[in-house]
């Protein structure tokens, strides 16, 4: 489902500017046999939590780049996360940030939620929402250069 989407995504951008390289991308979490999208309500993101709480999930990320001469690409990443066991109190904390809003499985774990994870395997940067590894390798696979001159001087 992530590469899926990820791949109609950046076909859709890619046919508008087909002089470019684009990259789509897109990330599911799946708990046990259930797939959490983006939760619509705050009360369906208090059930995410629920379910979350003192488990362990799957982050799917799906990322697809399409190149100027037609070609494309796609790799999922998928990275296990573990979250402590959550109190209502903490739920409810959470919930009145709005750090949930338009998240995979209603959680941001570059903010708050990130006190919640009690174990992480595979890529952190899947589980923000880009598989920085994987897609860096694509771009260069795909012959893609970008200057890194600029890298070195924030060393």
């Amino acid at each position: 489902m992530a590469a899926r989407l990820a791949q109609a995504k950046a076909q859709l951008i890619a046919d508008q500017n087909p002089d470019s390289f684009i990259v789509g991308a897109d990330t599911v979490v799946a708990c046990g046999r259930r797939i959490l999208g983006k939760a619509e309500t705050l009360d369906e993101a208090r059930a995410f939590l629920k379910l979350l709480s003192g488990r362990r999930h799957t982050v799917i990320g799906g990322v697809c780049v399409c190149t100027p001469d037609g070609r494309s690409g796609t790799r999922v990443v998928e990275t296990t996360v573990t979250f402590k066991r959550l109190t209502s109190s903490e739920i409810d904390a959470y919930l009145a940030t709005d750090e949930w809003q338009g998240k995979a499985g209603a959680y941001a774990i570059q903010g708050r939620a990130a006190l919640f994870v009690k174990f992480l395997r595979g890529s952190y940067s899947n589980v923000v929402g880009l598989p920085l590894f994987e897609t860096a390798a694509l771009l260069r696979g795909y012959g893609f250069q970008w200057d890194q001159s600029d890298d070195a001087s924030r060393d």
